[in-house]
């Protein structure tokens, strides 16, 4: 979504601060907490109650803050409501703020000097300023009044640390400050978080893969749609309606070349050659340009699906109503990316998770609705072969000139780069080199996301939420809904693009125009649900909708979950009915691995034929009493999780290796690893139901041989591992051993994070948790609301805290909470969250 998403923070404070850079001085001591760079900064005393000028406010406005620092602001408009929203923002992450408009628009290097000049150059041609400003020239009505008035509100306190000399310690530090905030760097914002959850780059992979391993192979491991079960929320019937025209593609404009109408962006006449161009060209323009994407971030491109919502009514809820659960499993970081508040003004009454850049809140409930998201399968992002003739491009039967755009990169410590960007019909070229790539993605069409999350927040009816959600357009996200009523619901807005019949959207595909996106599937065909039968919604990224929806929404390469989280909630849910607030914690806490409990019996069958002895059969013994359970304190689980590894890599790296896939190229989406989903699937359903196909015997026959083989030389590997690694017994090589989870400090300072701390869980369990053996991706909110004929409540944490200094007693305050599995209740709109009290006045 696109005011949802882990925040992208780069070596900009990274590097330069903690690690010095040029004539700029290390300052990594001078980051850990403590010292008087934090504690004189602002925000590194406790809050106290005080009366507050601040300049635009129409009348008075009341900020209460609970014992934990949660928000409570209340005002006699949505004006005074949105700018006292920004200020608040402002005061506790004004340095989040910063860091997060400088990404997208571009602006690293200016402080952190050419090491995030990549990173400069790619969003400036992927175009997320254009976009931003293209949206803000036709930007209208109250989505324009809330953009202004939060962004007065981040000036005003922005006014006041100036005045008072008293920023920011990192801003202090590294002599960089901030500049006005505008209304389009909350869009600029809105545009990063689109990007870390809608850009892939699934067709480079794609055209890489098959190359290596060739057509057949690439087609049976990475099909359309997986070999497994997977239980969609959407399961039919559906109706085949006429495509929905797209409108232009604002980051392929001039700032200022749009206008406020609505438009169609140009078609081709249909008349040219749908035929990809020289595969070979192609392959190798997808490794360039994923070659230097290798030079971005990680969460710059999306990779991790995982998130949780669901909801249940009627019967499958103890004393009727509905209820409703959401944690979107996200980048942990301190600060984290969400400030929980609780807003309120006549007409607008919201409580829950909001994200600093933007008004309004994300992820909550009013008085009649509660409502949270996940991410859901679609193919946003297409890639196209150009044809390039000096200045011209050839589009649809003649040569055309390319849209130009310059720009001039300040660099810290070098000389200003200039950057020049041509686009064609399908978007700006991302490839410099040999054959041209241009890239279309959903992310830079208009959407009035902010307008949407207005209309979201005051809904009282499941109509009422589709109505306001019809102009959501990117990126696509499940929208999972409960009201007071006792209905259900999930929708999943945004632009499906779709291309005439004969061409290839999950490889790039030729830019002469027969490929180019003919429409979006229309909104009442997108994936949705009511009050179904079962009065159990749950949304767990796996595919929405069954194999006969008539609509393309992508291959089971385009990072949809292999379905094993939501099959395991929808069993969990309906074994515990009549279900209560503490039912849904326990599934958000749960640590069940689905997977492993599908494949144990196959596998511990293997083992047993296998005739193992000593450590091996011990280590056998610990999964044969195992319940799937990654508990940190299981050795069976980490038996488990390294064998699966192994168990991928017995199959299926001697295929890499004899097709020689440019792993390097991109390490995250090409590398052999539990993360490749479709893989996952594919040896799921061979170990269950084909164990001697061909994928087992390896390229002439240099494989395992059969399922039972690969199985057996997988956990033999896993236990000499454990051997040499651990030592002692099996029954002592227990989970947290060598799995943990952590929170780094967006600045990387290792005295400003926290962990890494022994934990559970993986990236198939419930309470997952992602990026490796010390995980940072995981549960960022976790959400529990209760509905009914007496209104909502709610209960909420998330792991950090409401502060940005580390000096704060409000910076990892809500960390145990959210380890420990507890909760904290959301202060309903309008009330005083507690009695320290801010009294601000214009």
């Amino acid at each position: 979504m696109s005011l949802i998403g882990a925040v992208v923070v780069s070596a900009l404070l990274l590097g330069v601060l903690g690690f010095g850079y040029g004539g700029i001085p290390a300052l990594g001591p001078a980051l850990d907490p403590g010292r008087g760079a934090w504690t004189s900064a602002s925000g590194g005393q406790p809050v106290s109650s005080e009366q507050l000028h601040v300049p635009g406010l129409g009348g008075p406005v009341t900020v209460s803050f609970s014992a934990q620092g949660l928000a409570s602001i209340s005002a006699g408009n949505t004006h005074d409501l949105f700018l006292a929203e920004g200020y608040v923002h402002a005061k506790f992450r004004l340095t989040e703020l910063d860091a997060e408009r400088r990404l997208g628009e571009g602006r690293l290097a200016q402080l952190a000097g050419p090491s995030d000049l990549a990173s400069d150059e790619f969003e400036l041609r992927l175009g997320l300023l254009r976009t931003a400003q293209n949206e803000w020239a036709r930007t209208t009505g109250t989505t324009r009044a809330g953009l202004l008035a939060y962004a007065q509100g981040v000036n005003d306190d922005i006014a006041q640390v100036r005045a008072s000399g008293d920023w920011p310690a990192l801003f202090t530090l590294s002599g960089q400050y901030p500049s006005p905030w505008t209304p389009v760097d909350s869009l600029v914002v809105q545009g990063v978080l689109t990007q870390e959850l809608d850009y892939t780059t699934g067709p480079l992979d794609y055209a890489l893969l098959q190359k290596s391993l060739g057509q057949a192979n690439t087609a049976d491991w990475f099909p359309t749609l997986a070999k497994n079960t997977q239980t969609p929320y959407d399961p039919g019937p559906y109706d085949k309606l006429p495509l929905t025209p797209v409108a232009p593609d604002l980051a392929s404009s001039v700032p200022g070349a749009v206008t406020t109408t609505t438009a169609i962006r140009p078609a081709s006449s249909g008349q040219a050659d749908p035929r990809s161009e020289d595969s070979s060209a192609v392959a190798a323009a997808s490794a360039s340009v994923l070659a230097q994407l290798s030079q971005l971030l990680p969460d710059q491109i999306h990779h991790y699906p995982d998130s949780n919502a669901w909801a249940a009514n009627g019967p499958a809820v103890a004393g009727g109503g509905s209820l409703l659960g959401g944690d979107p499993h996200l980048p942990q970081t301190l600060p984290s990316i969400w400030y929980e508040v609780s807003l309120s003004a006549p007409g607008y009454q919201v409580a829950g998770a909001s994200v600093p850049g933007v008004p309004a809140v994300l992820l909550g409930h009013n008085s009649h609705i509660a409502w949270s998201l996940t991410d859901t399968q679609n193919s946003a992002t297409f890639y196209y072969a150009e044809k390039v003739r000096g200045s011209q491009y050839f589009w649809d039967g003649a040569w055309r000139p390319l849209t130009v755009v310059h720009y001039s990169i300040p660099v810290r410590g070098g000389a200003t780069t200039q950057l020049t960007v041509d686009i064609t019909a399908q978007g700006p070229i991302i490839s410099q080199a040999g054959q041209r790539m241009a890239v279309d993605w959903m992310g830079n069409a208009p959407s009035d996301d902010l307008g949407a999350l207005f209309g979201v927040n005051t809904a009282s009816t499941f109509a009422q939420f589709k109505a306001a959600l019809a102009g959501w357009h990117a990126p696509t996200q499940n929208f999972v809904y409960a009201d007071t009523s006792g209905n259900i619901g999930v929708i999943a807005p945004g632009y499906y693009p779709q291309v005439p019949a004969g061409c290839t959207p999950w490889l790039p595909m030729p830019g002469t125009g027969a490929c180019d996106i003919s429409g979006v599937i229309p909104y009442q065909a997108v994936p949705q649900a009511y009050d179904p039968p079962s009065h159990l919604i749950a949304t767990d990224n796996q595919r929405p909708v069954s194999g006969d929806y008539p609509y393309y929404v992508g291959t089971a390469f385009d990072f949809y979950d292999p379905g094993y989280r939501a099959a395991h909630a929808y069993s969990a849910l309906k074994a515990a009915e009549p279900l209560t607030p503490a039912s849904i914690a326990s599934l958000q806490n749960d640590l069940t691995d689905p997977l492993a409990v599908r494949l144990l019996p196959s596998v511990v069958s293997a083992l047993s034929a296998a005739g193992l002895s000593g450590a091996d059969q011990l280590a056998a013994a610990l999964l044969r009493s195992w319940n799937g359970d990654m508990d940190q304190d299981s050795a069976a689980a980490s038996l488990w999780w390294t064998f699966w590894g192994s168990y991928l890599n017995a199959v299926f790296a001697p295929w890499w290796q004899a097709g020689k896939v440019p792993v390097s190229k991109d390490r995250l989406d090409l590398s052999l690893s539990t993360g490749m989903a479709p893989l996952d699937e594919d040896l799921e359903a061979w170990t269950l139901g084909d164990q001697s196909n061909a994928a087992f015997a390896g390229p002439n026959g240099h494989g395992p041989g059969t399922a039972d083989a690969a199985i057996t030389a997988a956990f033999k590997k896993t236990v000499a591992h454990f051997s040499a690694k651990l030592g002692g017994a099996p029954a002592t090589w227990t989970w947290g051993r060598i799995h943990s989870r952590s929170f780094p400090s967006i600045t990387g300072a290792d005295g400003l994070g926290y962990g890494p701390r022994p934990a559970g869980g993986d990236p198939f369990t419930e309470d997952a948790a992602d990026g490796g053996l010390n995980a940072s991706t995981g549960p960022s909110w976790r959400m529990i609301a209760t509905l009914g004929a007496g209104g909502v409540s709610a209960q909420g944490v998330y792991p950090g805290g409401q502060s940005e200094n580390p000096a704060s007693p409000w910076y990892t305050n809500l960390v145990p909470l959210w380890w420990d599995g507890k909760y904290l209740p959301i202060p309903a709109p309008g009330s005083l969250a507690g009695s320290t009290v801010w009294r601000l006045d214009g």
